[in-house]
């Protein structure tokens, strides 16, 4: 019995339901074959599978057509030039959360910071936020100390995996939010949870850790907890940023004033959504 040519196994998958690219991308991952080499499936698409890699593709398929992550079933995401390695113990890193980075960075330029900025991400999940900040500041020849907290574990040993193998410095702790972090930072970031724990988008989140969207009925739980605490482990002239809703915008600021914070602003994505929000303490 003849096995599917790559034309054919795509086909098969297109029916399953799965987007073009996401097929692409599997199929190169049951090949073995890096994931930017989609120009080899176009020159050797009539080259026939093995019954080995056939038999994987298909159930790679199968996983990705149930809504699994493709990051999950290739194990790797890109993330402001970084690869990443993520599975099911870490949310999967967005390009909105790319904007947050970049603020971050461009704070960091200001002539007010210090030559060794202390920055603390929390909730880092993968690490995403924290090593591309710090791998960031490392190209730019830039010292500064990294520190990221996550109340999981299980976050912290795919965190520290990804630190360990991009060859960058960041300092772990396992906190509830600011509960065991000393010290004081002139910047933090967070991504938190902001979906409202009765929306019905997290249906189709079902296969990334609920504690790491949901936060209580109205999505701002652990903002506000974050806001609480945040002025007690910021210097003079720090800075928070935090990544909310794509409707949260305006109760974030509002919050961040009820604890003290000042030059209150919102930062967009690409889509032209108010992703982003933060404010300076005073000290």
């Amino acid at each position: 019995m003849n096995q599917p040519t790559c034309a054919q196994a795509l086909a098969a998958a297109r029916i399953l339901g799965l987007e073009r690219l996401d097929a692409q991308l599997l199929l190169l991952h049951a090949l073995g074959k890096p994931l930017e080499a989609r120009a080899w499936l176009l020159a050797h698409d009539t080259d026939e599978l093995t019954e080995e890699v056939a038999q994987r593709f298909r159930a790679l398929s199968l996983r990705r057509a149930t809504g699994e992550p493709l990051a999950y079933i290739v194990g790797s995401k890109e993330f402001f030039g970084l690869a990443l390695q993520v599975d099911a113990r870490v949310l999967v890193p967005r390009p909105d959360t790319e904007t947050l980075v970049q603020w971050a960075l461009d704070l960091l330029q200001t002539p007010g910071m210090p030559p060794v900025p202390q920055i603390l991400d929390l909730g880092t999940g993968s690490g995403a936020i924290a090593l591309a900040i710090a791998h960031s500041l490392q190209a730019a020849g830039r010292p500064a100390r990294v520190v990221a907290v996550d109340a999981s574990a299980d976050a912290l040993s795919v965190a520290r995996e990804n630190a360990q193998r991009l060859g960058l410095d960041v300092q772990f702790i396992e906190s509830r939010w600011l509960d065991k972090v000393s010290g004081h930072f002139h910047l933090i970031a967070s991504n938190p949870p902001y979906i409202a724990s009765a929306d019905p988008h997290l249906a189709a989140l079902a296969h990334e850790p609920l504690e790491a969207l949901a936060a209580g009925a109205d999505g701002l739980d652990d903002i506000r907890q974050i806001a609480q605490q945040a002025p007690g482990h910021l210097l003079p002239g720090g800075w928070l940023l935090l990544e909310h809703g794509y409707d949260q915008a305006d109760r974030v600021r509002k919050l961040l004033a009820q604890h003290g914070f000042l030059q209150l602003q919102s930062r967009r994505d690409l889509a032209g959504i108010e992703r982003c929000s933060g404010g300076q303490w005073p000290g």
